[in-house]
């Protein structure tokens, strides 16, 4: 059973899901081809700013390849740790 709530009025419909576990669940080449979608828009922002801090090209290049590297490891098993929780999905 799922719950929605109109946030106007603040009143709540609870209505019946049917089958519910054919819902798409997130595979693991959507999870990959995300993180490195995100990384890309992140490094573009931290090489930005880091040459607009620092002035030096080489410098903001080498801050944000490090960037790159550690959060795209860390935000994959972040995602695939997520979808391995229930909480929140309609199941």
């Amino acid at each position: 059973m799922s719950q929605t709530v109109d946030y106007t009025t603040g009143e709540a419909d609870v209505y019946e899901v049917e089958n519910a576990s054919s819902l798409p669940k997130e595979n693991i080449k959507r999870s990959i081809l995300k993180t490195f979608s995100w990384r890309a828009l992140g490094t573009i922002t931290t090489v930005v700013v880091s040459y607009i801090i620092t002035g030096t090209l080489a410098l903001a290049f080498s801050i944000g390849g490090i960037e790159l590297i550690s959060k795209l490891v860390l935000y994959f098993f972040h995602e695939r740790a997520w979808n391995q929780i229930k909480w929140g999905k309609n199941e």
